[in-house]
This record gives structure tokens, sequence and C-alpha cells, in this order.
């Protein structure tokens, strides 16, 4: 490539990436996932657009697992540990257990429904069996889902990955051979030495950081990031799970009280952003759109598989031992969506030469498309019908200040709902943990700096700095008045979470 190609490359992958983030912004208006505005970029280029012909599935796998690992690091940095520790149990049941109950039931779909054969039919049950964390992580940014069923799909989206490649990969071998001993040995494996892998890159990456003054601020978030993407590689490298060293690396790094945080994670979100928009316009090139008519039947039908039938069952059996309330399953049922990963697992049977396997591709990417469709606009929508939403919950604002970022403050909105106790509480009746404070109220389109006296009212949004030590009591503290009134701990009312 000589100087004049690389101009030529570069404003064509600039024009592309600005046509997808104006495509991003596009979906929020809509209230379409993004990912489908990106597939369809990629479409728009290709064979049938302007004419680029990509058709390297070798390429799209290596390409697509890297873009996987950026996005398991951004989660793994974006998620929090008080979250996600109470479900961790569950969760691992999800990844394991749900993952082999799904494969199982919509393999056996495509067998006796649309005659494929074993192995075929197995793959695609494999393909599809995971959660994408990209699309789960984009859903829980704008759903104030509680945080068990949040923390719930967190994880299990980010450990999900690693049973559904093991699994694809050994039913992509030429000739076929299940010896199930064998498979439950390679799984373990691959998780103890992923999950060993991810941790002791971030605690020791984590102690590294706390004690290194690095010269510019700008090099915390790359070297936060290069540590996740070290336990990614180390994973790989050692033929166990990078995706689950990755994610568990961000998780440890980002809850390590590391400095710059703010930052760390805003170049997590731009980072993970770029990668879902090269995979997901990577994965649309590929796609050959003259043959997916042809498949549109066959994907609905499995998709209705095991939307119906393999989701639901496998989340009933995975957290039949956790007491999971029923509105908390329905919801992890319904919200188990699919993107990249299906798509980036389609082409390893390409890649391993099993027969038929084209078609499989067209299969899961039609169904991918369709499903997030249906399933991605319609959550806030069931979240609210099974009561899992209070409009009266508290959402995190992401802001760039230093002075925030030094004193470990952070700043929450609340916006207060009809029927909530809140009405006609004084900021001072109030009584947030020190030291928490309100520092301003909106109210009807105008702001202004509450003092002691003032008393709150129904549609009032609150805009609140607290700590992160006083975060979750400032929470609960919230939740209490907003349930009982003023004299809520009188009544023995605590604000303890959903």
């Amino acid at each position: 490539m000589d100087l004049q190609q690389l101009y030529v490359v570069l404003l064509g992958g600039g024009l592309v990436l600005l046509a997808s983030i104006g495509a991003t912004r596009l979906a929020t208006i809509v209230g379409l996932p993004s990912l489908l505005l990106f597939l369809s970029v990629g479409i728009a280029i290709g064979e049938d657009g302007l004419g680029l012909n990509f058709d390297d599935a070798q390429l799209a796998q290596t390409l697509g697992t890297a873009a996987l690992g950026v996005i398991l690091v951004e989660g793994g940095l974006t998620t929090r540990f008080g979250d996600i520790r109470q479900v961790l149990a569950p969760a691992g049941a999800l990844a394991t257990v749900g993952v082999a109950l799904s494969t199982a039931l919509t393999a056996a779909g495509a067998h006796f429904l649309l005659g494929l054969e074993w192995q075929l039919a197995l793959l695609l049950g494999a393909t599809v069996s995971s959660t994408d964390a990209a699309a789960v992580f984009s859903v829980l940014r704008v759903v104030p889902l509680p945080k068990r069923v949040a923390g719930l799909l967190e994880a299990e989206s980010g450990f999900n990955d690693a049973p559904a490649i093991i699994l694809v990969l050994v039913f992509s071998a030429t000739p076929l051979t299940l010896a199930p001993g064998s498979i439950v040995a390679n799984l373990l494996y691959q998780l103890s030495v992923g999950i060993a892998i991810g941790l002791t890159c971030g605690f020791l990456g984590a102690a590294a950081l706390r004690r290194i003054a690095l010269p510019a601020s700008g090099l915390y978030p790359l070297a936060t990031f290069g540590l996740g993407m070290l336990a990614f590689a180390a994973g790989g490298a050692a033929n166990a799970s990078g995706i689950i060293a990755a994610y568990l690396a961000g998780v440890v790094l980002a809850n390590s009280g590391l400095p710059h945080r703010s930052a760390i994670r805003s170049f997590a979100e731009g980072a993970g952003w770029l990668a879902q928009i090269a995979l997901f316009v990577l994965l649309g090139l590929l796609v050959s759109p003259g043959e997916l008519p042809g498949e549109i039947v066959p994907a609905i039908v499995i998709g209705l598989v095991l939307l119906l039938i393999g989701r639901p069952v496998s989340v009933l059996v995975s957290l039949l031992p956790f007491r999971t309330p029923w509105r908390d399953q329905a919801f992890v049922s319904w919200a188990g969506l699919r993107g990249a990963v299906p798509i980036v697992l389609a082409t390893f049977p390409i890649v391993g030469g099993v027969p038929s396997s084209d078609r499989l591709l067209n299969i899961v990417f039609i169904l991918v498309v369709v499903f997030t469709l249906v399933q991605g606009p319609s959550l806030p929508l069931i979240a609210r019908k099974l009561g899992l939403i209070r409009r009266d919950a508290t959402r995190e604002i992401q802001v760039e200040s230093a002075p925030l970022d030094v004193l470990e403050a952070e700043l929450l909105t609340l916006t207060v709902s009809p029927g909530s106790r809140l009405h006609n509480v004084s900021v001072l009746e109030l009584r947030l943990p020190d030291p928490s404070v309100i520092t301003l109220i909106i109210r009807d389109g105008h702001s202004f700096v509450p003092e002691r006296a003032t008393l709150i009212e129904v549609g009032d949004e609150l805009l609140i700095v607290t700590t992160s030590k006083t975060r979750e009591a400032a929470e609960r503290r919230l939740r209490a008045v907003s349930r009982r009134g003023r004299l809520a701990y009188w009544l023995d009312e605590y604000g303890e979470p959903d």
C-alpha cells in the first residue's frame, strides 16, 4: 500500500465512522437498536451496495474476536462490583447450564422443524445460545432496571460467551465426535484459567497504577484499558477464555479506586463504541444480501423456538435454586438479546470447513436483525409492565470534572414521580447522609439552588452530589422517604433495594 492508497483507505474509513456515528444518533431518536443501523452501513457499502467485495471469513473471525475483547473490557470497566456481587452465582448458572439447555432445545427445533443435519443444528443452537455483551450493555444504559436485574444481565453477558465459543468449536470439528467428558474438562479449564488470568491482571495492574505516578493523566485510561486487553490476549494465548479474562480484569480495575476514574470510563466507552461500529460494519460487509431472502422463514422459526422455548426454559431451570422472583425471570428471558457474538461465532464453522455453514451465517444474521428489532425497543415497555422500573430511581450522570474525580464525588439525578412521598418534604427533613447534598432543583423548566426549608414537589428533578462511600446510603434514604415519607425510619422503612 502506497501513501495515496493509505489516504483513500483513511478517507473511506473516516466517512464510514462518521456515518455510523450519525446512525447512532438516528437510532436514539427513532428508538431502534444502533447495531441494526451499523449492519445497514456495512450492507450499503458491500457488494450489493457500493460494490466493496468482502468474503474473508477468517479475517472477519479474527477481527471480530479482537473487537469482542475490546467490548468486554469496556463492559468490565463500566461495571460496579456492588451491582453484580449478589448475582454472581445465578449469572454463572445462566452462563453454563443456561447455555447448554438453550443450545440443546434450539438444536432440537432446528433438526425436527427445519430438517437440518444434527451437526448444523447443534452449531446453530450453540451460536445463538449466548447473549451479546454490546447489546445488553447498551440497553442497561437507558433502562433504569433494579440493580439485581441489571447486574444479572450484565454478569451473564460477560460470562456466557466462553461456553458458547467452546461448544461452537467442538461442533465445528469434522467429523463430529461428541465426548461429554472432554467437553466438560475443556470448559472447566477455559473458565478456571480465564478467571485466574483476569483476576491476576486486574489486581496486579490496579496495585501498580495506584503506586506509579504517570506523567500525564491521559495515560491512565490507556494503561487501564491496556491491562484489560493484556488479560484478553494472555487468556487466548493460554488456550483459555480470553473473553472472561478481559471482562473480569475490567471489573477489578474499575472497582479498585484508581485515579481519574471518569476519564477511564469515558475512554472505555469510546473504545467500546468504536469496536461495536467496526464489528457490525464488518459483519454487514460479510453477508451476501442476495442470499438472505431464502433464509427468512428458517431464521424466524428458529428465533421463535429460542425466544419462546429455549431461553425461558434455560432461565427457569438455571435460576430455580436461587428463588428469583418470577418478574425478574420473565424480563431476563425476554432480554436475552443477540447481537454481534452469534454472527462472529457463525464464521467459525465456515473457517472450519463445515458443509453448508454459509447457510448458517445467513440464518443467524436474519435472526439477529429481526429479533433485535422486536426485542430491543420493547424492553422499556416490558420492564414497566412487569413493575421493574421505578420512576423515582436515581440515575448516574457521567461528568468530566477533575474536582469531582479527586474528591471521589458522584452526581445523581432523581425525578419526583406522582404518588411519591417526597412531595412536601423539605430539604432539611430529607436528612441525606453527610456530605450528600441537593445542589439544584429543576421545577417547571426553571432551576434554583434549594434552601434547607425548600419543599420538594412532584415533578421536581433533584440534582444530588454525593460520594462513593455515601452513595448507597443516600439512595436508600431517598427510596425510604419516597415510599413512606419523612417518618420512614419510624415506620421501619429503610429503603432497601427491590
